[in-house]
């Protein structure tokens, strides 16, 4: 990678280290004028007109986040964001009391609301399968609890609170053995690391634009295996999704398009197709070993820091990093980065529930770099944490 040549595309690096990619990702130059020229068009000679003008770019979209994860374009369904392509498939599965849903502990917090209401209507059981002694989901566990009354598999492949990667592939095997359904939430891996829904066996997988892949905000999508449409029926109908019969009854459309809704920003498809291109053509191999090795730097660095505490959990590991300066509030040392350019984002009790009520030890500082970063912007975040846990100490 010519890391000088993605920095002076990139205009956010000129005036902030960025470190906050698992919030969401600086736009790129092409991803910004892919978007801007889609909103001139529009302002130029109308909404619907620009779609239509632009229809083999839009198409080409769901060619390119096929590629992506290695499926099929008619396997892909777009939404406004990633908790809402997630929902579009965890809704559209039939619970009965006895149900089980079985999940990590470091579930995303969106998704254990809905599994916490879906057992409060149906009266499933939510299961939460415990980790192993790295701290990522026992697969050993998680075979022992697949049972007959088992009908999901729901894990978050990245946490969104720590630098953790779950076993995904092995998780797969585990859930096809048993013919149970496995729903993956690869939100915070997609963009950052190869994604591949054929090596992983994933059933449906959701992701957004914003975070590691670069893409603009307000636009997810959601894979579905054509095998899993038997176990699904979307809760959701509009034209976009299903075509009347003439009388008093519709036919869903193949593929995923049933889940699709027909109102969607083009301007943000296509800067989402965009940012696609350009991590397709650096190579998810190139970027996910760049972004672990910085990753790995980053959390070294603050662990040999006196009065500093690294909590990433796993075997392996990802380029989010999770700390805290043990004798100061996590949001004044978030505060004093910020005030110092430095981009960072914080943990919450709520966002990773079953996480916090194993470990407790959120909020924690979390520091996302990506392949744009230099060492030199990691060691600037270093210094001022390092600066920071003298002075309190």
């Amino acid at each position: 990678m010519d890391i000088d040549a993605l920095r002076k595309d990139t205009p956010g690096t000129a005036n902030r280290v960025h470190l906050n990619n698992a919030g969401a990702g600086l736009l790129s130059r092409q991803t910004l004028a892919a978007m801007t020229s889609h909103l001139e068009l529009e302002a130029a000679i109308g909404g619907y007109e620009a779609a239509g003008q632009e229809r083999d770019r839009i198409d080409g979209t769901y060619t390119n986040l096929a590629r992506l994860v290695g499926g099929r374009a008619d396997e892909i369904a777009l939404f406004d964001n990633s908790t809402h392509a997630w929902n579009a498939a965890f809704y559209s599965m039939t619970f009965e009391p006895g149900d089980r849903i079985l999940t990590g502990r470091a579930e995303y917090g969106s998704n254990v609301l809905a599994y916490l209401q879906v057992a409060r209507r149906t009266g499933a059981e939510v299961v939460v399968v415990p980790d192993d002694e790295s701290g990522q989901l026992d697969t050993a566990a998680l075979a022992d609890l697949i049972d007959e009354r088992t009908k999901l598999v729901g894990v978050s492949h990245i946490p969104t609170s720590g630098g953790l990667i779950n076993p995904a592939a092995e998780i797969g095997r585990i859930a096809r053995a048993a013919g149970v359904p496995f729903l993956l939430d690869a939100t915070q891996s997609v963009g950052q690391l190869p994604v591949d829904v054929a090596e992983i066996g994933c059933d449906m997988l959701t992701a957004t634009g914003r975070k590691f892949l670069r893409g603009p905000r307000g636009i997810g999508f959601l894979w579905v295996r054509p095998e899993a449409l038997e176990h699904l029926d979307p809760f959701v109908i509009e034209i976009e999704s299903a075509a009347w019969d003439g009388a008093r009854g519709f036919t869903w459309h193949d593929g995923a398009r049933r889940f699709a809704t027909w109102e969607v920003s083009y301007a943000n498809v296509l800067g989402l197709d965009a940012a696609v291109a350009q991590a397709l053509e650096l190579g998810l191999d190139q970027i996910g070993k760049r972004v672990v090795a910085l990753g790995a730097y980053l959390r070294d660095r603050l662990a040999a820091l006196p009065g500093v505490t690294t909590y990433d959990l796993g075997r392996d590991r990802c380029a989010i990093v999770t700390a805290k300066a043990d004798a100061l509030p996590t949001a004044d040392v978030a505060r004093a980065l910020a005030q110092r350019g430095i981009n960072v984002s914080t943990t919450t009790p709520e966002h990773t529930q079953f996480d916090t009520e194993n470990r407790g030890v959120h909020p924690l500082v979390r520091l996302s770099p990506h392949y744009y970063n230099t060492e030199a912007e990691l060691d600037r975040a270093v210094e001022v944490i390092a600066e920071l846990a003298r002075t309190a100490g």
